[in-house]
Formats: structure tokens, sequence, C-alpha cells
């Protein structure tokens, strides 16, 4: 089953991060807002420009991906696009309140609910490519184990059908965009709404398409796996023939590891989540049960009775 891109999501008020790279020691932190606010406005006085967000190289040397991907490929994909999205992304934002800002707060903020503003697509692309890297690499493909595999099995079937969702997925997405492996955890799609029977099941991995810059951030999923689908990541060494790309991406590309760390990353800051969600529905009902209470003044009945 593949889910496609809502056109709006729910407002969030959770932190949490998601490491995102191959090495877990130095891999950037993935925050997500305490909450969504009005964004892009010009600071006053502001005359100083800052280079907020620097372009992160691949995890490899621009060639380590031959044969299966060019270093032609690399210098035009990441060195002109990539490049260009934080180059900018640097100019959008200088002097508004989105200055300083960590990345995803830009990208959260500015999806605006489905009503992207314009720093979106930037953003959105400069975490979109840092992730895409660190979804591959030199000697990649294969199939994963452990707990990765059971729960791909368990969702999709079998280890095949994923392949031939993902594959379908990415060979169906029309025009640009990107399709995910995500986590998805059991919340209805509905503003503060919860499940009212939470199980480990609601917990599952889906496939997501996404039109553009948009990525499972700006739903609350946690992305495990993505696949760049915009022509220029393959143009040069596939030119039209998408497919063929698609298939050597998941044949010699992906780096299962990587995405077996995001899933454990992933189900620890869920339950995270749950247990501060838990602590405050318990706040909540003490504070009302408190407004709620009655308290009877034990002299007014003996004033009365004077």
């Amino acid at each position: 089953m593949v889910a496609v891109a809502p056109l709006a999501t729910t407002t969030t008020t959770k932190l949490y991060s998601l490491t995102c790279g191959l090495n877990l020691g130095s891999a950037r932190s993935l925050q997500w807002p305490k909450k969504e606010t009005p964004c892009c406005t010009r600071k006053a006085g502001h005359n100083k420009v800052t280079a907020q967000f620097e372009l992160k190289p691949p995890p490899y040397p621009l060639n380590g991906l031959e044969p299966n991907m060019s270093q032609e490929t690399l210098e035009y994909h990441w060195g002109k696009h990539h490049r260009g999205y934080v180059e900018n992304l640097n100019k959008q934002i200088v002097g508004t309140d989105l200055d300083g800002l960590p990345l995803e707060d830009v990208i959260v903020r500015t999806y605006n609910k489905g009503d992207i503003l314009p720093p979106f697509n930037n953003a959105a692309q400069i975490w979109n490519h840092d992730f895409f890297w660190e979804s591959i690499k030199p000697g990649g493909g294969g199939k994963p184990s452990g707990e990765l595999l059971e729960l791909i099995e368990r969702d999709f079937g079998s280890f095949d059908k994923f392949i031939g969702e993902f594959k379908t997925a990415a060979t169906t997405q029309f025009g640009s965009g990107w399709i995910w492996l995500a986590y998805k955890t059991g919340k209805l799609d509905v503003g503060n709404a919860l499940n009212p029977r939470p199980s480990e099941l609601d917990k599952k991995l889906v496939i997501v398409k996404s039109p553009n810059a948009v990525n499972p951030l700006v739903w609350n999923y946690y992305p495990l796996l993505t696949i760049d689908v915009w022509e220029h990541a393959y143009y040069i060494d596939f030119e039209n023939r998408r497919h063929d790309y698609i298939s050597l991406f998941v044949e010699k590309l992906v780096s299962w590891d990587s995405v077996s760390s995001r899933l454990e990353l992933a189900k620890a800051q869920a339950a995270e989540r749950e247990l501060e969600e838990e602590r405050n529905k318990k706040e909540a009902e003490k504070t009302s049960d408190s407004e709620d209470e009655v308290y009877v003044d034990d002299n007014s009945d003996d004033s009365e009775a004077e």
C-alpha cells in the first residue's frame, strides 16, 4: 500500500531528534520545532549577511559510487543542484525570523500546513539531499537483516513484495519528487487526536510518494530511506530510463545499515514521544480536576444560622 502525500499536516508540539547519518557518532541531529508560528518576517535594521547553512558533502568521494553512479552525476547533482538549494535558502532567510533556526524548524514552519511559503522548497531539498546521500553507499544493495527485515516482511508480505511496491511507487511518481520508506506511528491524521486503542501493530512501515520537495517530516512520520526521482538525479547516467535507475538503486546502492540504524532511532524517539504525551495528558487531567473542585466555606452555614 503506497501512501500519497497529504495536502496538509497537523501542528506538532513535540521536540525530538532523529539521526540520519551513516556514522552515528558524527551524524546531524534532525529536530522538530516546538510549535509552528508565522514566519518569514524581515527583521528591522538587519544589514549583515550570514551563511546559516553549509553544503554538506556526501559520506564518500564523488567517484565512490562508480560504476553504479558516475562522478559526473555527483558533480552535477550534488555540486550544482544541492549547492544551489543551500545558497538560495541562505539568501531567502537572512534577516528574517527563520535566520538562525535549525533546518528542520525552517522546513516545518515554511510548509505551513500545506500553504507552502517561499523558503520551503530550498530548505526541504537541502534536507532531502543530505538524507539521500546517506541512504546509499559504495557496495550497497542486497537485503536487510534483523528487525528491519522482520518489519518489512510483516508490513509488506515479503521483501520481494516491498521491493516491487517501492519500484512501482518510484516509477509512477508523476513528475519530480521523492519516494520514502517511513516508520509511521498509530496516530490519527486529525489535529489533537490520538488512537484510542494503540498497539505495537499500529506502528508500521509505509511507502510514501511526495511531490517536488515535500518530505515526511511535515506529516510526523519518521523517514528511513529515500530515492530521488527528479530527472537531474539520473539523466546523465540513464537519460530518461528512470526504471533502470530505480532498479540499480535498490540492487546496488541502498545502505541497509543506515536504514536499520534509522529504524532503531525512530522507535526510540516514538516511544519517548508517547511517554511525554501521556505525561502531558495526566497533567491536563489533573489541572482539569482541580478546576472542577468546589470549595465550601464552613463559616457560611454559621452565618446563615445566626
